[in-house]
């Protein structure tokens, strides 16, 4: 008999950014495997909708107010998530900004801080928290960062936020590296160009569309394709052998020639 790898029943999971884009389908794809799913963001009008059409489809789901550029409201959202629920035993720390294009020369304090704050700042701030309820726990814990290809692969007009995710994954690595003695692995997703609310009108444009015809696949990912990766670092049967990993799902731009 083929074992189901990504069997989640019993397990709690934390995704962050969870009130729209790339943080609703993570949540719905744990939801499926049967995680009880806690969904984290600010909009928690947002939050409380997606709570229930995962309860309507089956899953398990609950949601906690979080704005991960706050320490505080970090730190009582962990706290309401033991009180509610335990430890947790997978955290997608997925919460992050977009930037819109702006030369290097003409970005400013505010433009550098609002990413860096949000995108690397917090996605620190709130693995720090889970890697401790984890390990004071003792669980045996999976972390996936989620990262981007301007992590990996630069870009231009967007300094700010490919120095955020260029952090992002080094960190996953740092934290790998010491939080194995804990029993808990850290890996980091980073996807490529993914339809959302935040880009759709740009890539239904003349110049979206050229810019899709660059990309290898030559068609942007769809959120199915994230599914299998992401339940797969998030597995500990699946997955369970593998840390400081970077796992990108990105139609070959990565990889493509210069």
């Amino acid at each position: 008999m083929v074992p189901n790898y990504f069997q989640l029943n019993k397990k709690i999971a934390l995704v962050t950014g969870a009130s729209s884009g790339l943080g609703v389908h993570f949540a719905n794809v744990l939801a499926n495997e049967g995680a009880t799913v806690i969904l984290a963001a600010r909009r928690v009008e947002k939050l409380a909708q997606e709570v229930a059409a995962i309860k309507a489809a089956g899953g398990k789901a609950d949601s906690v107010a979080m704005d991960v550029t706050s320490p505080d409201s970090v730190q009582q959202a962990f706290a309401d998530i033991a009180a509610r629920h335990g430890a947790i035993d997978i955290l997608i720390n997925n919460a992050g900004v977009a930037s819109d294009p702006i030369k290097f020369l003409d970005t400013g304090e505010e433009d550098w801080n609002r990413i860096i704050e949000t995108n690397l700042n917090g996605a620190w701030r709130v693995a720090r928290a889970g890697a401790r309820q984890m390990a004071e726990a003792g669980v045996t814990g999976s972390i996936v960062n989620i990262g981007s290809i301007y992590g990996l692969h630069t870009g231009a007009l967007k300094a700010a936020y490919n120095v955020s995710k260029t952090g992002v994954v080094q960190l996953t690595k740092a934290m790998a590296i010491e939080l194995c003695r804990n029993r808990i692995r850290v890996n980091a997703l980073c996807p490529g160009w993914f339809l959302t609310d935040i880009n759709s009108e740009y890539f239904h444009s003349e110049s979206g569309e050229r810019y899709i015809k660059t990309i290898p696949a030559r068609r942007m990912g769809e959120l199915e394709d994230l599914t299998v990766p992401l339940l797969m670092l998030a597995s500990n049967t699946a997955g369970g052998y593998m840390t400081g990993t970077t796992v990108t799902v990105d139609g070959g731009m990565v990889e493509s020639p210069i």
